[in-house]
């Protein structure tokens, strides 16, 4: 695997180093909680992959890589951390939870195949990694989990010690060195989600281990998932259908909140339309298809520029448009918008300041031309530079990847057909 990653500016005197310690450690209190690298092994058709993440992460390689698969493993990490069972996530796929097991994996000798996923996540509690082994077959269960930092030192363990029991043994750190706490937890739902509802945190060594997992959990579940289809999104939705769906086939409706609520990131987002669009865009706005349309029902319509007195403005139907610029439309909307506006689980407990949310874009460019990659990649850059949206995205045109890469700080580009 080839990771080309762009280099930060140098020689400023101006960051974290300057800081005096106190504003240091505010800094690094408030900073949002963010995952910085995911583990994958035996999964679909990853053997063993450790994936740098950035700002923003472009995944190339040819068919058969493995891109769709990191995007699936991260969606699976996000709901397992928003509280989902694992059969929930893993055992409704076709053929069952076994499908995620590369064929060429081998049982052992009770007959038992997986695979393992995990992630770094960097936040206020510092560098984090959690890592999970599921037991596919014979049985979906969780075989093992396990929370460190760094030196090796592990706050949270789970094993699966009786496979005859649908529980884990798990044990976390309580009260100075060796002391540990233990006790049994369901081997269908992550120990480090459950561990805030078990632990008092009345010690020092409590807290550190319940702030390392609440720092996973929140970034985990800061995640949506968006491929949008253009074949879904032509149809008037109901105009009280306001959280966008990752399919966005809801657009029309969530436009027309948007358009309401806010008028300054209404404004961006036609700025960043005129730019991918074939000709100019002067407004986006949501109203009923006709007269005998059913009430409460809503359509998008692109609105021209003025040309004058006497000539009225010309309402294109969205719908009208081809499927790049449908996709081009709703993936522009998703980068410029919060959790407030997407069909996801916010974690409400935490300030919004120290939550950033990692857009999930499986095929980013699929029926997009050079230019209008570019466009989102760039827009994905500068809503990152404000530290609240962040981009893993798969891509087909890994030269246009490249250029952006090599053109943006901040965007990191990796190759899962490289050796």
């Amino acid at each position: 695997m080839h990771v080309t990653k762009n280099r930060t500016r140098e020689g400023s005197h101006t960051g974290p180093a300057a800081e005096r310690p106190e504003e240091a450690s505010l800094a690094a209190r408030s900073r949002a909680a963010v995952v910085t690298g995911l583990h994958v092994s035996s999964f679909r058709t990853l053997r063993d992959r450790a994936i740098p993440l950035a700002p923003v992460t472009l995944l190339t390689g040819p068919s058969g890589s493995g891109k769709s698969a990191v995007l699936e493993a991260h969606e699976a990490l996000a709901r397992l951390g928003g509280g989902e069972a694992l059969g929930e996530v893993f055992g409704r796929a076709s053929g069952g939870a076994g499908a995620y097991v590369p064929s060429r994996s081998r049982p052992d000798a009770e007959g038992r195949r997986g695979f393992r996923l995990g992630c770094t996540v960097d936040g206020p509690a510092g560098p984090v990694r959690f890592d999970l082994a599921v037991q596919a077959e014979p049985e979906l269960r969780i075989a093992g989990e396990r929370l460190s930092v760094p030196g090796g030192r592990t706050l949270l363990a789970t094993a699966l010690r009786d496979p005859a029991r649908p529980a884990v043994q798990a044990e976390w750190h309580s009260a100075g060195a060796g002391r540990v706490t233990r006790a049994r937890l369901p081997a269908d739902r992550l120990a480090t989600a459950l561990l805030p509802l078990r632990v008092a945190g009345g010690t020092e060594e409590e807290r550190r281990v319940l702030e390392a997992a609440e720092q996973v959990v929140v970034a985990l579940r800061s995640a949506f998932a968006c491929d949008p289809r253009p074949e879904t999104m032509r149809d008037p939705v109901s105009a009280a259908d306001t959280l966008l769906r990752g399919g966005c086939d809801n657009l029309a409706a969530v436009l027309r909140r948007t358009r309401t609520e806010c008028a300054i990131r209404h404004g961006h987002l036609i700025d960043a339309l005129s730019a991918g669009f074939a000709g100019p865009v002067a407004d986006l706005v949501s109203d009923l298809p006709d007269e005998r349309s059913e009430r409460g029902r809503v359509r998008a319509l692109i609105v021209g520029p003025d040309r004058g007195p006497g000539h009225p403005r010309d309402r294109t139907p969205l719908e009208w448009l081809g499927d790049g610029e449908l996709r081009y439309a709703a993936l522009a909307l998703v980068l410029l918008t919060g959790p407030g506006v997407l069909s996801m689980d916010p974690v409400q407990e935490v300030l919004p300041a120290r939550q950033a949310m990692t857009v999930l874009a499986d095929g980013l460019d699929r029926a997009l031309d050079a230019r209008q990659t570019a466009e989102l990649i760039a827009l994905a850059v500068r809503m990152g530079e404000r530290g609240h949206v962040r981009l893993l995205a798969a891509v087909s045109d890994a030269g246009t990847a490249a250029a952006e890469a090599a053109r943006h700080p901040g965007v990191s580009l990796v190759d899962l057909g490289g050796d």
